[in-house]
């Protein structure tokens, strides 16, 4: 029996993903998985043992065929990725502040972590990236700006002006409500795509952005980030960045991919400082490991070290 797996995302989350695979194929191949966890992905993930990655990329190397979009796409146009820095007024500033050191202070003081502190640690960082994008979205009685918003505004009103059609990703259905609101008084109209739009009115939206004069595409990250066809823009922005930027790579390809014929122009927003800024640099270094084995970047909570969270927060 001759088995084959075919994915884009075969480490997305963490390194136990490869192996999974491996099992299906050739059981046995890359030992239990207990004996992989030993030898191979404790070194690699949290040691950075260059040797063990070496050691691991030669096991499975002849048994991986890799394609990517540059060699088979080849007529497809360039794709620009740009970051866009924001920073924060006073009021902003300190409201970012205070909870940033209450969740640093209570990490210090931490030993180990369980799944409850693991469930507490995502909320509270999750309320850092809001605050970061606009305090509006965790308080209600806040009452001054978003440094994020008015430059994501402005880019927009650049971009209609400049004739393009944009798309453009939240993680927070809330921040796009925000910014759809904001733009209405703004005189620029927008389509909403969400994980509640109803698959009749997705297919209506997308086919209409093809053909009307309706510049901009708002979309969260889960709902469109795969199986949209949206070769009609050719800018896309991201508002905040997630975790694993495979994501944000998969939401781009609705607009850099086959049917596109003009070079697409890609924004990073983010707010200079904060964890926005730190969880970019992370997604580097650990896009940089996992690039040496096989794919794109992977992050996840689950695999940060307390060093790491503590990190985020400098």
């Amino acid at each position: 029996m001759c088995r084959f797996a075919l994915t884009g995302t075969p480490i997305e989350n963490r390194l136990s993903e490869l192996w999974s695979i491996f099992d299906f194929l050739m059981p046995g191949f890359l030992f239990h998985y207990q004996k992989f966890k030993k030898e191979y992905e404790m070194p690699i993930v949290k040691n950075h043992e260059q040797w063990v990655l070496e050691s691991l990329h030669r096991l499975i190397g002849p048994f991986i065929l890799r394609r990517l979009k540059k060699d088979v796409l080849k007529e497809l146009p360039d794709k620009l990725e740009t970051v866009v820095y924001s920073a924060f007024d006073r009021e902003q500033k300190d409201l970012y502040t205070a909870n940033a050191y209450r969740l640093k202070t209570e990490l210090e003081g931490r030993e180990g972590r369980s799944g409850r502190d693991n469930i507490q640690i995502l909320a509270e960082l999750t309320r850092l990236r809001q605050i970061c994008c606009d305090p509006h979205l965790c308080y209600d009685n806040y009452r001054g700006d978003s440094a994020k918003l008015e430059t994501c505004v402005d880019l927009i009103k650049n971009g209609v002006e400049g004739g393009h059609k944009i798309l453009l990703f939240s993680q927070f259905t809330s921040m796009l409500e925000i910014i759809e609101k904001r733009l209405k008084g703004e005189g620029i109209s927008c389509y909403m795509l969400t994980g509640g739009t109803p698959k009749e009115e997705r297919l209506h939206m997308v086919n209409s952005f093809k053909n009307d004069e309706i510049p901009l595409f708002l979309i969260s990250l889960k709902a469109g980030g795969t199986g949209l066809n949206l070769t009609a823009a050719d800018m896309v922005i991201h508002f905040d960045p997630w975790w694993n930027v495979a994501a944000q790579n998969q939401a781009t390809d609705r607009a850099h991919r086959i049917g596109q014929d003009k070079q697409v122009t890609v924004f990073k927003l983010i707010t200079k400082g904060t964890i926005e800024e730190n969880i970019l640099k992370l997604q580097e270094s650990k896009r940089d490991l996992a690039e040496q084995i096989i794919t794109e970047g992977t992050v996840s909570l689950s695999n940060l070290t307390k060093e790491d969270l503590l990190g985020l927060l400098d």
